[in-house]
C-alpha cells in the first residue's frame, strides 16, 4: 500500500479524483489557511485527538476510500497516517505537509501563437501568480517566486534563455524571485524606482511607455504605470491583447492601497487608474492578475485571467467608476487582514535586510490578503 506522495503527486491527484484531505494541524492553523479545490473534501482532526480517542471516534473518516494526512511540515501527518493505517485505513502521508505544498508551482498556457507563447506559473498555496514570455529562444519572467530554479529549468525546457525579468510592485505577502533570478541568469532585472526606496538591489527603473523587445519578432511588452495598490504599481502589455495587471486589478476585485500606511492617497491613485488608464482599454484584453484568492477564479482551462468587458459587467468599482470620494471610501471600508510580516517581506524585497531559506519560508506561510472584494 502506498504510505506517502509528494506535492506534485498530490496535484496531479487532484485534477482528475475526488481527494479526502485529513489536516491534522491546529484548528486555528486550519482555518486561517488550508488546501482548497473543487475535488477536494477536508476535515481538521489533531492527531493527538486520533490517538486520545481513536480514529473510528471520527465517523467523517472513510475506510473505503484514500485519505491524504497533511500537517505544517510533514511530521504530525506521518504519525497520523501510521496509525490511521494501523486502524484499518487507507492513509497516505503528503510530503512535507504544508510547507512543500507552499513551495509548489506548475504552469499553464494562456497562449501559444507561432510567434510566442504566454504561460502562467501558478502557486496555489498562496494564489500567487507569474509569467513567462517565450520568443524566439528568448525568455521574459513577471513577478517571479523566490523559487528562482523553477523558472530557470522552465525556460530550458523551452530551450529559452531569461533576458529579463519584471517585477509590477514591490510584493508585500510574499517574497519575490526577481532579483535572484535576474542574477542567476544574467537577465536584466527591472521595476518602477518608486517601489525601490533605498534599495541597493541594482535594478532598471521602469517608465511609462517603455518598450522592451522580444527575440527576432516585433512583439513589444509594453510598461503602463497603474498605481493605487503602490505608488509605482505597473502593468505589462502584450500584443494589445494581454494584460499582466499585477496587484492592480484581480478577477474578484482591486489591489488593496493600504499596505503602504497611506490608505486615502493610494486609494485616489487606484481610483484614477481605474478611470484614466483601464477605461481606455477595449473590453477584450483578457486581465491577468499576479494573485488570486479562490479555487473557483481559475477557468477552466486552467487559467486564472477574465477579460475587461466581464469584469466591467461584475465589478462596479471598475466597470462604473462613482467619484473618487464614494470610490474611496468604498474600497478602504472592504480591507481585510494584513498580510502577516509584511512590512519585513517589503525590507527583504528591497534588498534591505537578509533571511536564511528557512525564514523566508516561513515568513511566507499564510494565504494572499491583497485584494479589496469587490461590491458585486
Amino acid at each position: 500500500m502506498l504510505e506517502s506522495i509528494t506535492v506534485q503527486e498530490f496535484h496531479d491527484k487532484m485534477q482528475t479524483n475526488d481527494v479526502f484531505l485529513l489536516d491534522v494541524r491546529a484548528t486555528a492553523a486550519y482555518d486561517e489557511w488550508k488546501i482548497s479545490g473543487k475535488n477536494i473534501v477536508s476535515v481538521n482532526i489533531q492527531t493527538s485527538k486520533l490517538k486520545e480517542f481513536g480514529p473510528e471516534t471520527y465517523l467523517e473518516l472513510p475506510k473505503d476510500r484514500e485519505i491524504i494526512v497533511t500537517c505544517a511540515k510533514g511530521n504530525a501527518s506521518r504519525e497520523a497516517a501510521q496509525l490511521l493505517r494501523e486502524h484499518g485505513y487507507q492513509a497516505i502521508d503528503l510530503v512535507g505537509g504544508m510547507q512543500a505544498w507552499s513551495d509548489f508551482y506548475y504552469s499553464v498556457p494562456v497562449v501559444v501563437k507561432p510567434n510566442y507563447t504566454l504561460l502562467q506559473i501558478n502557486r496555489p498555496a498562496k494564489g500567487c501568480l507569474s509569467y513567462m514570455l517565450l520568443s524566439d529562444q528568448q525568455a521574459v519572467v513577471v513577478d517571479p517566486a523566490r523559487n528562482e530554479q523553477y523558472y530557470v529549468n522552465l525556460a530550458k525546457q523551452n530551450e529559452a534563455m531569461i533576458t529579463h525579468v519584471f517585477d509590477t510592485h514591490c510584493h508585500a505577502d510574499h517574497l519575490s524571485g526577481g532579483p535572484s533570478l535576474a542574477k542567476a541568469t544574467g537577465a536584466t532585472y527591472a521595476i518602477a524606482a518608486q517601489e525601490m526606496q533605498q534599495s541597493t538591489i541594482p535594478y532598471f527603473p521602469l517608465h511609462d511607455g517603455e518598450t522592451f523587445r522580444i527575440g527576432q519578432t516585433t512583439l513589444e511588452v509594453l510598461a503602463m504605470p497603474t498605481p493605487g495598490h503602490t505608488p509605482g504599481s505597473t502593468s505589462f502589455f502584450i500584443d494589445n491583447t494581454y494584460l499582466l495587471a499585477g496587484d492592480t486589478v484581480f478577477v474578484s476585485g482591486l489591489g488593496r492601497p493600504d499596505l503602504g500606511g497611506k490608505a486615502q492617497e493610494w486609494a485616489a491613485l487606484l481610483y484614477d487608474t481605474v478611470v484614466s488608464q483601464l477605461h481606455q482599454l477595449n473590453d477584450d484584453v483578457l486581465i491577468l492578475p499576479a494573485h488570486y484568492a479562490d479555487f473557483r477564479e481559475i477557468g477552466s482551462n486552467g487559467v486564472v485571467g477574465e477579460t475587461l468587458l466581464t469584469l466591467r459587467k461584475e465589478n462596479e468599482m471598475l466597470g462604473n467608476p462613482s467619484d473618487l470620494s464614494t470610490f474611496t471610501q468604498a474600497v478602504t471600508s472592504q480591507l481585510g487582514q494584513t498580510p502577516p510580516n509584511y512590512e519585513k517581506i517589503v525590507q527583504i524585497n528591497r534588498g534591505l535586510i537578509t533571511v536564511s531559506e528557512l525564514e523566508a519560508s516561513e515568513l511566507e506561510i499564510g494565504p494572499n490578503r491583497c485584494a479589496v472584494k469587490h461590491l458585486a
